[in-house]
C-alpha cells in the first residue's frame, strides 16, 4: 500500500484522536525511516522520545528475537527473570530499592500516584493531595491528566477527581505557600518540562523542592519518562541536578520501542504497596523486560551515553548558530539530546516544511520547535538536518 491507501483506511477504521501528518511509516534504520512511497527522512522525533536507540537497533532486535522464540508473555502470578533482571539493574544505577512494570507513561505516574496515596494515608495520617506544575504534563488518564498542568489536556472530562492543584513552574515559594499541612502528600514535577516546550529547572529549584519535600514530610516524585534513560546525557536526568526522588517514573526510552513503563521507589515508600494494591496484566513480560535489558546495557556499556552528550554540543552550537543568523529564533534550550528551539511565530507550518524537506522534528507550546533525534546519531545527520531547518527558517 502506498500512503493514500493507508490514509484512508485510517481515516476510515481509526479513532480520530491525532492530528496525523499525511505520510505513512513504514520502515526505519538508525536515525532514517521511509514512507510507504519510499521517501527518505531524517528522524528527530524518535517516536517521541522513544526510540533513543534509533531503528532497528541490532541490540533491540537481538534480544526481541532471542526472547520470541523462548517466551513472550506469562501473568505477573509467576515469576519472570527478565523482570526481576531489569528491575536489579535499574534499583543498582538509581536511587530506587524497588521497580513496579507497566506499559506507558500515564501508568507510571498513575501508580505513582497512587503509591503516593496510599504511603500519605498509610504514613502521613490520612493525606492525599499531589502538588504538581503549570505546564506539565503527566498522561492521558484521568488522574494523570487532571496532575497535568495543561488545559488543553484536561478540557471536556470534568468532573476531575479531587487531590490535585497546579503551581508555577520553578518557582519554590509558590510551592511551599500552596503546601496545604492537612492534605498534601507529594510534589509530582518534570526534571525538565518536555511537552511544555523544554523548559529547564532553575539551578536551584530541584534541590529546593527536595529540601522543602523533607522539612515538610512529603514525597518527591520525578516525572522522568521523557527525560530519562539518557536522553539528557546522563542515565536520568536527576544526576544533572545533585537531587534524588522518593519515586521516580520512566517509560518512552525503557523498552526500545516495546510498550514498557517503570515506577521506581525507596524501600520505605515501596513498602505501602503490598499484594493485591497495585497490577497490571500485560506490565514487565518477557519480551518487554528483555528489550529493556539490552537498551539498559547499550546505555551503560555500548558509548551510547558518551555519543548523546558529544551530539549534544554539536547540535546545541549549530542551533545557536542559526539563532545568531536568523531573526526568528527568540530562544534555543535544552539538555542533552531534547532541545527546543522558541520561534517568534506559531511552528506548525515549520515543522511541515521541515518534513516536506526531509526533516521530521515536531512542535510543541505553540512556538517551540522539538528536537528528540536517537542518541546514536551522528555528525553528519545532524549537519543535515541543521542544513535542512537553516533552509526552511531562512524562508520566514
Amino acid at each position: 500500500m502506498n500512503n493514500k491507501q493507508i490514509i484512508r483506511l485510517t481515516e476510515k477504521y481509526v479513532a480520530s484522536t491525532y492530528t496525523r501528518f499525511p505520510i505513512a511509516l513504514v520502515r526505519g534504520k538508525g536515525a532514517r525511516v521511509w514512507d510507504a512511497d519510499g521517501k527518505e527522512y531524517l528522524d528527530f522525533v524518535g517516536g517521541i522520545a522513544v526510540n533513543s536507540l534509533g531503528h532497528n537497533h541490532p541490540a533491540v532486535i537481538r534480544a526481541i528475537e532471542r526472547q520470541a522464540r523462548k517466551l513472550i508473555h506469562v501473568s505477573n502470578l509467576y515469576h519472570i527473570a527478565p523482570q526481576s533482571e531489569l528491575a536489579r539493574e535499574l534499583c543498582r544505577h538509581s536511587f530506587a530499592d524497588r521497580v513496579f512494570f507497566c506499559n506507558s507513561g500515564a501508568e507510571a505516574n498513575e501508580a505513582a500516584i497512587k503509591l503516593a496515596r496510599r504511603y500519605g494515608g498509610e504514613r502521613l495520617g490520612g493525606k492525599y493531595e499531589v502538588l504538581s506544575a503549570t505546564n506539565s504534563f503527566h498522561g492521558r488518564t484521568l488522574a494523570t491528566l487532571t496532575a497535568t498542568g495543561q488545559e488543553k489536556v484536561r478540557a471536556g472530562y470534568d468532573p476531575l477527581p479531587p487531590g490535585f492543584r497546579q503551581v508555577a513552574y520553578n518557582d519554590l515559594g509558590a510551592m511551599e505557600a500552596a503546601i496545604d499541612e492537612n492534605t498534601t502528600a507529594a510534589i509530582l514535577v518534570e526534571p525538565i518540562q518536555g511537552e511544555g516546550g523544554v523548559v529547564l529547572p532553575g539551578k536551584d529549584y530541584l534541590r529546593g523542592l527536595r529540601e522543602l519535600c523533607d522539612r515538610k514530610n512529603l514525597l518527591l516524585i520525578f516525572d522522568e519518562v521523557q527525560v530519562g534513560m539518557g536522553r539528557t546525557g546522563k542515565l536520568f536526568a536527576y544526576e544533572h541536578y545533585g537531587v534524588e526522588p522518593d519515586i521516580m517514573t520512566l517509560a518512552k526510552a525503557l523498552g526500545g520501542g516495546l510498550p514498557l513503563g517503570a515506577m521506581l521507589a525507596r524501600e520505605a515508600v515501596a513498602r505501602s504497596f503490598g499484594p493485591g494494591s497495585h497490577a497490571s496484566t500485560f506490565g514487565g513480560n518477557p519480551l518487554a523486560c528483555s528489550v529493556g535489558l539490552a537498551v539498559l546495557k547499550s546505555m551503560l556499556q555500548g558509548g551510547v551515553l558518551k555519543n548523546c552528550a558529544k551530539m549534544a554540543r554539536l547540535l546545541m552550537s549549530g542551533l545557536l548558530s542559526l539563532k545568531a543568523r536568523l531573526p526568528v529564533i527568540r530562544e534555543v534550550r535544552g539538555k542533552g539530546l531534547i532541545v527546543g528551539v522558541e520561534l517568534e511565530q506559531e511552528g506548525s507550518k515549520i515543522v511541515e516544511d521541515c518534513m516536506g524537506q526531509g526533516l521530521l522534528i515536531n512542535c510543541t507550546a505553540h512556538k517551540v520547535l522539538r528536537f528528540l533525534p536517537p542518541l546514536i546519531v551522528g555528525k553528519k545527520e545532524l549537519e543535515q538536518g541543521l542544513a535542512i531547518l537553516e533552509k526552511v527558517l531562512a524562508r520566514q
